[in-house]
């Protein structure tokens, strides 16, 4: 363990604790507010509520697994290092291709998101140009990033604190509201799955594992507190908007946030509103474009992927090939996709990663409730999702399984 936590990294070690919560927190604070809210109340109305305990419940079994996890293993990958080591080869792959896939989706989303606030008649351009911007500050290299976050996480926490004090202010606050639940267990399921889409961003602290500094303590304490934090700031705003405005309002529109000003005739509100919605969703992508673009840098390493997206730049110690590649696949998603679709494919992908995450933690032969109880859980979330999204997710999953032998086949020629 000493020798391990010791060992030389390939890339540079420049975050702290507090860079690596405010990570975390970018990653996560955004996506479920601003996105996923609208298909969840769709799926389960005013239940979404239980929904969103159910998501974060299991994003805490998730967590503590890989907390205790990347404390043994303080690499760039995250549950694709931790299933290499703990299950073989072949689940570590599995899982990092179920990551790619899923936040590669992901990314096409809060692209989306953004430019569905901001000027809804240009979204899939406007999205486009934000992957590009950000892709050009993560190359710039992650102090840069994390410095970005900072300000973000800061801007969207004040525009969300406005939403919630005008929610409650505006004169359509009705408790009724809250007994308009549709869909029984099976939307609550459903809810919690395309919710937990939301908290996924706690793994971004995981996957930067060889940047961040005393990793085997580092990394636990931040993905537990980031993901509280989180949590807390989903809970308010999202009673908060079903108390302002009927489930079918949020359910009608993929930006949530400004039909509840709408609804309560605040439009003098509404540009906090597109700031902050339009911020969040720039942090949340930036820490997805870092956190994807390592798990590439790191099979790629593996030759799980091509080898050449192994590679780091000189000066700036990024995996500036990673980076490039994905910026450039999100790019052309996000100018077809849309956010519905994207969070689905997502959810089902990322629930699958944490399933191996969970799996692997069982492996270690302790405490052995919560990553159990966590395995269950992203089952279940996973496979409650709509059909499309589960036919897809299961369809892009087996496919790298089929492709699996022709990765063996590149690490036994090189």
């Amino acid at each position: 363990m000493a020798a391990r936590m010791t060992e030389p990294t390939r890339l540079a070690r420049r975050l702290g604790p507090f860079d690596a919560v405010v990570i975390g927190l970018g990653s996560m604070v955004g996506a479920g507010i601003f996105a996923a809210i609208a298909p969840a109340a769709h799926a389960a109305g005013s239940a979404l509520l239980l929904g969103l305990v159910l998501a974060g419940a299991v994003a805490y079994c998730n967590a503590t697994s890989s907390a205790r996890l990347a404390a043994l293993y303080p690499e760039s990958g995250g549950t694709y290092v931790y299933g290499r080591r703990r299950l073989g080869d072949f689940w570590g792959y599995l899982a990092g291709a179920g990551f790619v896939a899923g936040k590669l989706a992901s990314c096409a989303a809060m692209a989306l998101t953004f430019a569905h606030y901001v000027a809804p008649s240009f979204a899939h351009p406007l999205a486009a140009g934000a992957v590009v911007a950000l892709t050009a500050v993560n190359l710039a290299g992650i102090d840069k990033t994390a410095g970005v976050t900072r300000a973000i996480v800061v801007v969207v926490l004040a525009a969300l604190a406005v939403f919630v004090v005008a929610a409650l202010g505006g004169g359509t606050v009705d408790t009724s509201h809250l007994t308009h639940s549709r869909g029984g267990v099976v939307g609550v399921l459903r809810a919690g799955g395309l919710l937990f889409f939301a908290f996924a961003g706690y793994a971004r602290i995981a996957t930067l594992g060889e940047e961040v500094r005393e990793p085997a303590r580092t990394i636990p304490r931040a993905i537990l507190l980031a993901l509280g934090l989180t949590f807390a700031v989903y809970a308010a705003v999202d009673v908060a908007a079903l108390l302002a405005a009927s489930p079918a309002t949020l359910a009608a529109t993929d930006a949530p946030l400004r039909a509840v000003v709408h609804a309560g005739s605040l439009d003098q509100l509404e540009p906090a509103v597109q700031i902050g919605a339009a911020v969040a969703s720039l942090g949340v992508l930036l820490s997805l474009l870092a956190g994807v673009s390592r798990t590439v840098f790191a099979m790629a390493a593996n030759r799980h992927l091509p080898h050449a997206l192994a590679a780091v730049h000189e000066r700036r110690r990024v995996p500036h090939r990673a980076e490039l590649a994905v910026g450039a696949i999100v790019v052309v998603v996000a100018s077809v996709g849309d956010i519905r679709g994207a969070i689905g494919f997502s959810s089902f992908c990322v629930l699958f990663y944490y399933a191996v995450a969970n799996t692997s933690a069982v492996t270690l032969r302790r405490r052995l409730v919560v990553p159990i109880a966590g395995l269950a859980g992203c089952l279940v979330l996973a496979f409650a999702l709509p059909l499309t999204s589960v036919a897809g997710g299961a369809a892009t999953i087996g496919a790298a399984a089929l492709l699996y032998p022709l990765t063996r086949i590149g690490r036994r020629n090189r």
